[in-house]
């Protein structure tokens, strides 16, 4: 009899104990990680985001990168393969990667690490209170699109034609070309817009900006080219055309001024957001997150290159300098 029950109790033991880990692993929270392309940088800082909240890949969190390399319909294909893992969360690092991960599920649910504005493209509801499956950050504000023409303005002070750079397969840089139409028009500067789809776009983008005799050119963040810094700082050098940004990376490449939130804190940020649904919160009431700090950039090296002088003034407000 006891040797009935001690087998019995042995049983009992190791199925609790396999139980116990059966459920301790089927708790290990799954991430799903979308990018149209991939950005060492910006990727880096989201995974720094979920370690300083304790997060330790392949221990407490799994995460799933997909990269659909600039195709669209492959980030469609990848959309819908992290959907049928059943994940917890997706993070969607671009418009494009917000916008297939919103067609392909409406239940689980989406972070945005960066987007122009939210409520325009039917993202949310509102930024106080998104309302369905989606949250995250913005860049939106309607100052600031103003405000790096008006340094301009000041660093070139006779400046009457201005070229403006965009994707058009990024419907979110529509509001952002919108807010800088605004500002040109209010400092009496003619905007021409040129525009890039690939890499390959990109040299015939920058021979058609300076064949309208643009002083300068704007670019619009867009992931392609987050994805390619260096080569826009070349085009803008070999071209002696002065880069205006709205983050320090491009900059930090050889652009001339940026002024914006910085893009890697915002992925890093946006570890939170995953942080508070893994917890339990529900992305309809997780408001929005705005920027508060701005920073402005200049490389001083790159101006010398291209033969153009940086005002004392406008060099005394950055936060930064590159000489």
């Amino acid at each position: 009899m006891r040797n009935h029950l001690a087998a019995f109790f042995a049983l009992a033991i190791l199925f609790t104990a396999a139980l116990t880990e059966a459920q301790a692993q089927k708790k290990i929270p799954k991430v799903g990680y979308l990018r149209f392309v991939q950005v060492a940088e910006l990727d880096d800082a989201f995974r720094r985001g979920l370690r300083e909240l304790g997060y330790v890949e392949g221990q407490n969190i799994e995460v799933e990168y997909r990269y659909a390399k600039g195709s669209m319909d492959r980030l469609t294909e990848l959309a819908a393969e992290l959907v049928r893992m059943k994940l917890d969360v997706i993070v969607a690092g671009s418009t494009q990667a917000i916008e297939a991960a919103r067609r392909a599920t409406k239940d689980i649910p989406i972070v945005f690490p960066v987007t122009f504005d939210p409520v325009e493209s039917g993202f949310v509801a509102s930024l106080a209170r998104p309302g369905g499956n989606l949250t995250g950050l913005t860049t939106i504000n309607p100052d600031i699109a103003a405000k790096r023409i008006e340094l301009l303005k000041e660093t070139i002070p006779k400046i009457s034609r201005l070229a403006v750079l965009r994707n058009p397969s990024n419907s979110g840089s529509a509001f952002a070309l919108k807010e800088t139409e605004a500002g040109a028009k209010r400092f009496g500067i003619r905007l021409q817009v040129v525009e890039a789809q690939s890499a390959d776009d990109l040299d015939g983008a920058f021979q058609q900006a300076k064949k309208d005799r643009a002083a300068a050119l704007i670019v619009i963040v867009d992931t392609l080219f987050v994805s390619r810094p260096k080569q826009l700082a070349d085009l803008g050098l070999k071209n002696r055309m002065p880069l205006v940004f709205d983050s320090r990376q491009f900059v930090e490449a050889g652009g001339l001024i940026s002024y914006g939130a910085d893009l890697a804190d915002m992925f890093r940020r946006a570890a939170t957001y995953v942080d508070k649904i893994l917890k339990g919160a529900k992305p309809a009431d997780l408001p929005v997150e705005q920027p508060t700090k701005f920073e402005l950039v200049i490389n001083l090296k790159t101006a010398k290159q291209i033969g153009l002088t940086v005002p004392p003034n406008v060099l005394a407000r950055a936060d930064q300098v590159i000489k």
